[in-house]
């Protein structure tokens, strides 16, 4: 598991780009264009300068295919990556404490039966 330090800071824009990565594995910069674009009205430059940002940070690695094609891998693993930033809002918005921030969604949105049933199945350990 990587540290807190090594996992970089991902923009909600280069993010785009990592959730393609994580879903469909290695590919070309093309591709990662083709798919970014069904989601969104980005041009093709705008997303390969959030691919080369991601391989600049570390967060993407890249692997020569030949004289004009790359592929590229998510260098950060998914899970790691939202645990990270999940537990680093916590901090920053609720001093550390789960439990305040949980109370606070709780409050705020109308929990199902369900939703209920499940969180005890979770605090129980199940």
């Amino acid at each position: 598991m990587k540290t807190p330090d090594s996992i970089p800071q991902i923009s909600a824009s280069e993010l785009e780009v990592m959730n393609v990565l994580w879903k469909n594995g290695s590919m070309t910069s093309s591709e990662i264009v083709e798919e970014v674009s069904k989601a969104s009205d980005w041009k093709p430059k705008t997303i390969h300068t959030l691919i080369k940002r991601l391989a600049e940070k570390g967060a993407v690695s890249v692997e020569k295919l030949n004289l004009h094609s790359n592929i590229y891998t998510a260098a950060v693993n998914e899970e790691e990556y939202k645990y990270h930033e999940a537990e680093s809002f916590v901090k920053r918005m609720y001093n550390g404490s789960v439990n305040m921030m949980l109370t606070g969604f709780i409050k705020k949105n109308k929990l199902t039966h369900d939703d209920i049933e499940e969180l005890k199945n979770i605090l129980k350990g199940e």
